[in-house]
């Protein structure tokens, strides 16, 4: 038993030996310090990779955006402060400081520039994504800046390095503050540094950890204290830095769940041959669930039957919103709609409502709402359906997508105009008819 333990340990130690194919430590740490000033060259490469990050974000283009972060020089000081504390080069340590926070700067500016600047100002998907950062972008940064640290420390250098820029995405988030800068969001520019902060910090972590693990000598600290203080310090930036993404993380956990079992419970309890769904707004932060039916009106006990059915699909607690009758001032606007929209709606052809189901937008009303909330703070519902309209009696059935809106307050023209444009290119679906309605 003894020996297969030993020999099991034997070949661990084997496998997983790091010392082989390690560089000198003083070419590791002569090429970390060679990436950490931002001066000339690399300077240069910083502003162009934001330009062309934001640019990325601008049109929501992800092969821009990693090409930028292939470009980016930003890494260089931070691996430079993570190397500086674990060989207790304090010099080091404030020398990456230093060139991360004019980084960081530099790359602020130029971003709210480009985006002040820019004809388009609308938040993509790619830009969004930025804002909300959570416990798994501490385990990207993590582990991307081990592997940044283990590539560095080899004698043969590999493309783990650009792979590792690419993972940990230091660029994009300062990107996006700049964005936030530029149209006055702080909900933005706050989500993004947050971002921004996490990748820094646990790469930084990451490259002190590997520093130790590899065994690189340490500089000898006048102060013993001092190295005491520095670990506190690390322990400190950590609990501050990783405690509010595991809050954000149970929250994007909870609201993808609460939205799959809202989808599903809406899908499933909501099918009438005489009435249907024309527009579903699933709102997580009040736990509602607010639909818009067309067609023969669901009575008192039929609806209530439905939400005794909302536990089973654990949807305890929440409050279903059931909108029916179509009053013109309340509900919607009906001189936005053809009449011969909802007039086949309305005749109850169980065929036409059947095929109501197929080719709905690929694009989660869900997700569409909670970019509108951004760009339109007064929206309170929005869904996309499709619907079925005979201009003749002898010409075939047309199908025929419409997107509702509603609002606290009504919209401009131009605001409309604006609106309407935004939703049919994010579902690119030129043809679709936008209704906006408000009501107080």
């Amino acid at each position: 038993m003894g020996k297969l333990i030993t020999d099991i340990r034997t070949l661990l130690t084997d496998r997983f030996h790091l010392q082989d194919g390690k560089a000198e430590e003083s070419v590791i740490i002569d090429a970390v310090k060679n990436n950490i000033d931002f001066k000339g060259a690399n300077l240069f490469a910083l502003i162009f990779a934001i330009f062309i990050a934001s640019i990325g974000l601008n049109v929501n283009s992800t092969a821009v955006i990693i090409g930028a972060m292939l470009i980016s020089p930003i890494m260089g000081p931070v691996m430079g402060i993570g190397l500086g504390i674990g060989i207790n080069d304090l010099d080091l340590v404030r020398r990456g400081l230093k060139n991360l926070f004019v980084a960081t700067v530099i790359a602020v500016i130029a971003s709210t520039i480009y985006f002040l600047i820019t004809p388009l100002h609308n938040a993509q998907s790619e830009l969004l994504a930025r804002t909300s950062p959570s416990i798994w972008d501490v385990f990207i940064a993590f582990f991307g800046g081990l592997a940044g640290m283990v590539a560095a420390s080899r004698k043969e250098k590999t493309n783990v390095i650009p792979g590792v820029a690419i993972a940990t995405a230091l660029i994009p988030p300062l990107c996006t503050a700049g964005f936030g800068i530029a149209m006055g969001n702080w909900y933005f520019v706050l989500g993004a540094l947050y971002l921004y902060f996490i990748n820094s910090v646990f790469i930084a972590i990451a490259t002190f950890l590997m520093a130790r693990y590899l065994k690189m000598k340490k500089h000898h600290l006048e102060d013993i204290g001092q190295e005491k203080k520095v670990n506190r310090y690390i322990i400190l930036i950590v609990i501050i830095t990783i405690v509010p993404s595991i809050f954000m993380a149970y929250r994007i956990v909870d609201k993808s769940i609460f939205e799959n079992n809202a989808r599903k419970f809406v899908e499933k309890e909501f099918i009438f041959l005489n009435t249907q769904v024309v527009s579903k707004s699933i709102i997580y932060k009040n736990k509602t669930i607010d639909l818009l039916l067309l067609g023969s009106i669901l009575d008192k006990p039929v609806l209530d039957s439905i939400r005794k059915k909302l536990p089973y699909y654990k949807l305890t607690n929440v409050t279903l919103v059931v909108r029916q009758g179509l009053n013109a001032r309340q509900q919607i606007d009906l001189s936005q709609i053809k009449a011969s929209i909802i007039e086949d709606v309305f005749k109850g052809r169980a065929d036409t409502i059947k095929k109501s189901t197929v080719n709905k937008p690929v694009v989660a009303d869900s997700t569409v709402l909670a970019e509108l909330k951004i760009l339109y703070p007064s929206i309170t519902s929005f869904g996309v359906n499709q619907t079925f309209v005979r201009h003749t009696a002898k010409q075939p059935i047309d199908t025929v997508s419409v997107a509702l809106a509603t609002f606290n307050n009504k919209l401009s023209d131009r605001e409309t105009s604006k609106l309407a444009g935004w939703i049919k290119l994010r579902y690119q679906m030129p043809k679709l008819v936008v209704v906006t309605n408000f009501y107080k």
